[in-house]
């Protein structure tokens, strides 16, 4: 039986950064993959989903341009349009499949062992591998899983990956569907929302059982990315329960039941439903191990990765955590290294950067002021338009805005930041860093930012919290805002 320091259990972007950390410690590593390295985070995922949006923002983009100049709109075919999503997904697979064979025949080919096949456990330690050549079991040390998850299913609904999709199946599609409803309104929702309605071949509909959609976020965050939705031509059904959706000839037909009472049927080329994820555990034989689970996932409680079993960790989405690429991956190497360089720190999940890929793009990292007034912690509010930024005003991009949050004492201490706009992404890195530190804002303050930029806007959010900002909230009502918020209720902080 071949014996390993570690053996991971899927190869997406958690199980490789564990399979990478491992080699670093110069441990023998044994790295399974049923299917192809990468995971989600290439196919069907992050980077296939990210580059359609990419390239939809593109064409939005010139549309604009071309329309308000009198002039036709340019057309993209789908052809078109997957020939960039290919080039993109092989790009990034022939990276990761070149690593993984040059590292096997570099020194390091006594230390990582690839095998394609699937994996269950037989024992704590043992794990039996299934390949096209037959079965064998080897025998981990320490053993981390990271098999990722998928679409959630609905049993009700006749998903053929045809007519009713899931994200999985939108690589399939061979032309723009003329119509296109979306049930779920999360970000996965709005995201291709955001993409189809951007090409501006498709007529969407949305689907929100909420009163809003993106209802985690604030109020002011998901208003403004409905509202473009709905100038570009999405319909949004608020508040809406989806009595039925069934395929009827060739397309599909659902219907709906309002907040008032109201039904309406509405028939449409295909349907998405983007209603959340579940992790893909089902084939491990968790059981043989003893490893524990909970509603979401794999139970890790208040160990940091490690289950109940000590030799067995999981990471990504599988924990039923956070489920990002990103957070994945800090989870991964955060095993890793309490595996074998004997980590004590816990991992922080305060200053988690996400973003969120609509129109215009959001970005976050702690907490937000919905969060506050439910947990009624008082803080200040500080928040700057866009339009006040001349990196926003030289690119014609003046829609968006950043709010930043802070103790209500006098270190304001950064707990949370929103950044809805263009670059959004790029401007929350430093709050992130300040939000681990432990810093105060004064750091950002005096920090000497590139101009023009759009991060600037960050640098006077501060400055409006310490009164020495260039413009006054008091003049530029309109633009910014500075405020307390106690027990739910708002009162302007007198700043000049």
């Amino acid at each position: 039986m071949d014996k390993y320091d570690l053996i991971v259990i899927g190869g997406g972007p958690a199980g490789y950064a564990a399979a990478m950390r491992g080699i670093d410690f110069g441990k023998k590593v044994c790295l399974i993959e049923k299917a192809r390295i990468g995971g989600a985070g290439i196919y069907n995922g992050a980077l296939s989903s990210k580059t359609l949006w990419e390239l939809s923002t593109r064409v939005s983009f010139i549309n604009n341009t071309l329309i308000s100049g009198g002039r036709s709109p340019y057309r993209l075919t789908w052809k078109e349009v997957m020939k960039v999503h290919d080039e993109a997904i092989f790009e990034r697979k022939f990276q990761y499949s070149c690593h993984i064979k040059l590292l096997q025949t570099e020194t390091m080919d006594q230390l990582l062992k690839y095998e394609r096949g699937t994996a269950c456990f037989v024992t704590k330690n043992e794990i039996k591998i299934f390949t096209d050549q037959g079965e064998k079991v080897i025998y981990g040390e320490n053993i981390i899983i990271a098999t990722g998850s998928r679409p959630r299913r609905v049993a009700s609904y006749d998903i053929d990956e045809v007519n009713i999709m899931t994200s999985d199946a939108i690589e399939n599609l061979t032309d723009y569907p003329e119509s296109l409803v979306i049930v779920g309104a999360g970000v996965i929702g709005c995201e291709y929302a955001t993409i189809f309605s951007n090409f501006g071949m498709t007529k969407v509909y949305l689907i929100d059982r909420q009163d809003r959609i993106l209802p985690f976020e604030d109020e002011d965050v998901s208003e403004l990315v409905a509202t473009n939705l709905e100038n570009q031509g999405v319909t949004i059904h608020h508040s809406a329960n989806l009595l039925r959706l069934e395929k009827k000839g060739d397309g599909v037909e659902y219907e709906l039941k309002n907040e008032d009472g109201s039904t309406e049927v509405i028939q449409v080329e295909k349907a998405l439903l983007s209603i959340g994820r579940v992790p893909n555990i089902e084939s491990l034989n968790l059981e043989n191990a003893g490893v524990r689970m909970s509603k979401r996932g794999i139970h890790i409680g208040d160990t940091d990765t490690q289950t109940n079993v000590p030799n067995i960790y999981a990471v990504g989405d599988v924990s039923g955590r956070i489920a990002l690429v990103n957070m994945g991956e800090i989870e991964a190497r955060h095993a890793v290294e309490k595996i074998f360089g004997n980590k004590v720190e816990k991992l922080n999940y305060d200053n988690v950067c996400t973003i969120m890929f609509l129109k215009p793009e959001v970005a976050a990292v702690g907490i937000n002021e919905s969060e506050c007034i439910r947990k009624n912690i008082p803080v200040k509010v500080v928040k700057i338009d866009y339009s006040v930024l001349a990196r926003a005003v030289a690119m014609r991009k003046t829609q968006g805005f950043f709010k930043i949050i802070v103790t209500n004492d006098d270190e304001m201490k950064i707990l949370g930041m929103r950044a809805v706009g263009e670059h959004a992404s790029s401007a929350i890195q430093a709050v992130g860093l300040l939000i681990k530190m432990n810093a105060p804002i004064e750091v950002l303050s005096e920090l000497v930012h590139p101009h023009p930029s759009i991060v600037e806007g960050v640098q006077e959010c501060v400055r409006m919290l310490l009164n020495t900002s260039l413009f006054k909230a008091s003049v530029f009502k309109d633009h910014l805002a500075c405020y307390s918020l106690v027990d739910g209720v708002k009162t302007p902080l007198e700043r000049l």
